[in-house]
């Protein structure tokens, strides 16, 4: 019995090997790309370091928790601005997570279909603002009004109370620490809110109608089908939102006063990382200590950032099977 070989059609064959060599250009790019991330954050990391070796190396830990920033003296301590930074961006998004989850819970689920397209584009276009922009409305808008408006009746009412009188307590000025958090709350929402609208919008429609016809409230369904379904996405929003505000600096600087002190009221001025970096970089010469001082405050920045990072992935780890 003789047997027929059907040979491949060269044009088959030509398709086939260009299919492989373009897979393997492809997976070597997407590769690349990986790594060059990886490089990038690396030489980041390395430069800091390298460039705040002599400020870790005069003032070793100390620098952590010393309060002084004097420059004439070169006596710098990051204690200012590390607390102006975890306090106005820990202010921030307690003021802005309820907001955005409202307005993404209205964008989702109440609101009629002829409104939802041009809040969420007014919600996008708000996120493209740039930051100076919110900054010099903050000062010159925001500011007279806390000063004018906010400040002095919460001062007046809280004056006595215990802990709060003290948290609302001093001039009003307007500029502070308050003012700096409900600027970046501004900036944050539309970060956050639009991450929330579009990760509710990808939730299956069945699990919500069968919610629904088992006699479950709007909020109900929200609350135990839409919010579990989409934690992990939810939670990655408020990170980002949360990366914005650690690094924010001209509208920050704006507002929040630039004074190298720790006060125990909100409506103090204060400082942040962000902002003591812009303000004295330019005033630093190549070489200085102040320089590298400055250069330290970017690294603990970065090292703050990966520690927010890394208890946000410890928080979205599976729990195990009991």
């Amino acid at each position: 019995m003789s047997t027929t070989t059907v040979d491949t059609p060269p044009v088959a064959r030509a398709t086939g090997g260009n299919s492989r060599t373009g897979d393997k250009l492809f997976a070597g790019a997407a590769t690349a790309s990986g790594l060059f991330v990886l490089v990038l954050l690396g030489a980041i990391i390395v430069s800091l370091f390298i460039g705040a070796l002599p400020a870790f190396r005069a003032f070793g830990p100390f620098f952590l928790v010393n309060a002084n920033w004097d420059p004439v003296q070169e006596i710098f301590g990051a204690a200012v601005p590390i607390f102006g930074t975890v306090v106005t961006s820990v202010l921030a998004l307690l003021m802005a997570v309820p907001l955005a989850f409202g307005i993404a819970f209205f964008l989702t689920e109440l609101a009629p279909a002829w409104m939802r397209r041009p809040v969420g584009t007014a919600i996008e276009l708000l996120a493209a603002v740039p930051s100076i922009i919110f900054g010099m409305w903050g000062f010159f808008v925001i500011v007279p009004i806390m000063g004018t408006y906010i400040e002095p009746p919460i001062i007046d009412l809280l004056d006595g109370v215990p802990l709060l009188g003290t948290l609302f307590s001093g001039a009003p000025f307007g500029t502070g620490i308050f003012t700096a958090a409900l600027i970046l709350a501004l900036m944050v929402i539309p970060f956050i809110a639009a991450t929330m609208r579009d990760v509710f919008l990808t939730v299956p429609a069945v699990y919500k109608e069968s919610a629904y016809g088992l006699g479950c409230t709007t909020w109900e369904v929200m609350r135990s089908i839409v919010i579990p379904f989409t934690r992990v996405s939810v939670v990655g929003g408020i990170m980002l939102g949360l990366g914005r505000a650690l690094g924010e600096t001209m509208a920050v600087t704006f507002v929040i006063g630039n004074t190298n002190r720790i006060t125990g009221s909100l409506f103090g001025p204060g400082n942040t990382i962000a902002s003591i970096v812009a303000l004295e970089f330019p005033e630093s010469p190549a070489g200085s200590l102040k320089l590298s001082s400055l250069l330290a405050l970017g690294f603990i920045l970065f090292a703050i950032s990966f520690i927010v990072l890394a208890i946000s992935r410890f928080l979205l780890k599976p729990k195990a099977a009991a």
